[in-house]
């Protein structure tokens, strides 16, 4: 059954519309996918369906009992002092907290909240706050990034809406809390719409894709990959009738050009045809290009970029690392994650030298040349436009030895003339972001330090800035809670797991999660056998001597690392063939390379564990 449906909708901010005779169904039972690029009018379309905002034309049509409620995409800045409870009871009205805190203490309330059942809407609430495991005496002014947008989805569940707008549902959380909101939503029975750049969260509830291209939406009935496939089979017939239509204009405006000889044929139906074809073609709109992403690299660091001997840091009392330690060399791309608060940004800061461990020693390489992404985007300046937040207020820059113009640079990232010299405040999110990486992206480095670069990106730059650092010629640190963006890119991944445990697992989340699930099992089942088999008291009172190792096993175990070295080497030049375009012309070679790769990380991997498991036989 239909819930909304959108008519005919047009809504225009500026030359060109958002909205354009836009049509689409929301059926019950829906879970709906809104993508699209930044700028094209995702948050303004859930607005729309909301009714915060009316389209300049069309029809909304809303079946009798809908109630929606949207979770926004910015979690309130402001101080509010309100109680879990109080902002939670307000989703079903400004005067319900105080209502219902009444009828709490009292049994008895004069405040009327019409068609509210105040005694169920306690209870209600109640169990919304339990659900999402929220303490409904906390202020929410103490609260972290991620309760807050927990507090917000409460909000919006306290109304009971049948249909769930969302936008951006998963910015700023943990992955643990990620992986929560995805259980918690699968769960519920209300319509979902919702807009987000995690592919790993498209995959996992998406059963529909609604695309907003140039005003239009269009919707895809499939899974996030089969939509991917067909999407991209529409674009390419879409650009060969463009092709096709252009030819024809062409050759229409050669005749016309003839003159006297047109106007001798007297063909005047051509000569209208003409009019038409043109009329047609000015009011096309082009399709948005792709960023244009390219980090300039002048020298190499040296081999050993970070060195981190046994540190320790503390903050407000609270241990965040204790006794931890590694290399990061050079080319190497790590990860780190970990729960908000765990002290990620925190370890950035001591590995770049911001912060000083209160034990252990942070060491930094040679001819380091570092660029670092700020997740709270303090690098722009909000008094500045787009293009002087780049430029500095100079009209041309430097970009790989080029001298380019501010406005030819800054094209390059989509912002066309008009936003390039708009302020920052008028742009959006995902834009802010796009902007950041290209005042980043004019200096030259061979470190690039990345805190939480994707959010509000759209999947298309997301992708392609994915591509940028994996053909960075240099060491890339990044904190980041996507999933498929950790994979996709991570040589090796720094878990914070806390009390001040870190631990340090080759290749990316999904890695991650198999090496600590094997870990885990091993532990548990040495634990087991410890408990179910008690030596004797004389074995057990014996004094433990150090194991010694055969022959055979010792010489393995000394020339475990220089093969592990080897592997590397080989993976990390197989990473630089999958980096160069030129592969991708051919499907063979691709294949060919992409096998090698595959093999070559589940040998290294065994090695990795061949060489753990003769350490501890060696020290027990």
């Amino acid at each position: 059954m239909a819930q909304i449906r959108l008519r005919n909708i047009s809504l225009a901010f500026g030359p060109d519309k958002l909205l354009d005779n836009a049509e689409l169904v929301i059926d019950s039972g829906d879970r709906i996918a809104i993508l699209g690029r930044n700028g094209q009018g995702k948050s303004t379309l859930l607005k729309v369906l909301d009714g915060e905002i009316e389209p300049d034309d069309g029809e909304i049509v809303r079946s009798d009992g809908v109630r929606i409620a949207r979770l926004q995409q910015e979690v309130p800045s402001g101080e509010d002092h309100r109680t879990v409870f109080e902002v939670t009871a307000s989703g079903i009205g400004e005067n319900a907290a105080e209502a219902l805190r009444q009828l709490e203490a009292d049994g008895y309330t004069d405040i009327e909240l019409e068609g509210t059942d105040i005694w169920r809407a306690t209870a209600d609430i109640q169990s919304i706050i339990s659900r999402l495991q929220l303490d409904p005496e906390s202020k929410v002014s103490s609260l972290s990034g991620g309760q807050k947008r927990r507090v917000m989805l409460a909000r919006a569940l306290a109304a009971q809406p049948n249909v769930l707008l969302m936008d951006e549902p998963t910015n700023h959380l943990d992955i643990d809390s990620v992986i929560w909101l995805e259980e918690f939503l699968s769960k519920i029975t209300a319509t979902l719409v919702f807009v987000t750049h995690d592919r790993t969260l498209i995959r996992k509830l998406a059963n529909r894709i609604v695309d907003i291209d140039r005003g239009t939406l269009t919707s895809w009935n499939h899974p996030y990959d089969k939509f991917l496939q067909l999407r991209a089979e529409a674009l390419s017939a879409s650009e060969t009738a463009d092709k096709l239509f252009d030819k024809k204009l062409k050759q229409e405006e050669t005749w016309i050009r003839q003159g006297i000889k047109a106007r001798r044929t007297r063909n005047e139906g051509r000569v209208r045809a003409l009019k038409k074809l043109r009329e047609e073609r000015s009011q096309r709109r082009a399709q948005i290009g792709k960023a244009e992403l390219n980090i300039q690299t002048e020298s190499k660091s040296g081999k050993i970029v970070f060195k981190l001997d046994k540190i320790s840091h503390s903050l407000s009392g609270k241990q965040l690392i204790k006794n931890f330690s590694t290399t990061i060399m050079r080319d190497h791309k790590i990860a780190i994650i970990g729960p908000n608060g765990s002290g990620k940004t925190t370890l950035l800061k001591v590995i770049l030298g911001q912060l000083t461990p209160d034990e252990g020693t942070a060491s930094p390489g040679t001819n380091l040349e570092i660029a670092y992404f700020d997740q709270l985007r303090n690098q722009l300046d909000e008094s500045k436009s787009a293009a002087d937040n780049v430029s500095e207020g100079s009209d041309f820059i430097d970009v790989n030895g080029e001298r380019k113009h501010i406005m030819g640079y800054i094209q390059e990232f989509l912002f066309d003339p008009e936003r390039a010299r708009a302020p920052i405040t008028k742009l959006s999110g995902g834009e802010r972001n796009r902007l950041l990486l290209a005042k980043l992206f004019t200096r030259p480095a061979n470190v690039l330090v990345l805190d939480e670069p994707t959010n509000d990106l759209d999947v298309e730059t997301l992708e392609l800035l994915e591509y940028t650092i994996l053909s960075f010629k240099g060491t890339v640190l990044m904190v980041s809670h996507d999933r498929e963006f950790i994979d996709n890119i991570a040589t090796s991944t720094i878990v914070l797991e806390g009390n001040g445990k870190l631990a340090e697992y080759v290749g990316g989340y999904t890695d991650y999660l198999t090496f600590a699930g094997e870990k885990s099992s091993d532990i548990k089942n040495k634990t087991r056998d410890k408990r179910g088999t008690q030596p004797p008291p004389k074995e057990k009172a014996a004094p433990k001597t150090a194991a010694k190792l055969s022959y055979k096993l010792q010489r393995e175990l000394d020339q475990l690392p220089v093969k592990i070295e080897k592997l590397e080497a080989n993976k990390t030049s197989l990473e630089e063939q999958m980096a160069d375009p030129e592969v991708y012309k051919n499907a063979d070679k691709l294949a060919e390379v992409q096998t090698q790769y595959n093999e070559l990380q589940t040998t290294l991997e065994q090695t990795y564990c061949r060489w753990e498991e003769l350490e501890e036989m060696a020290n027990p």
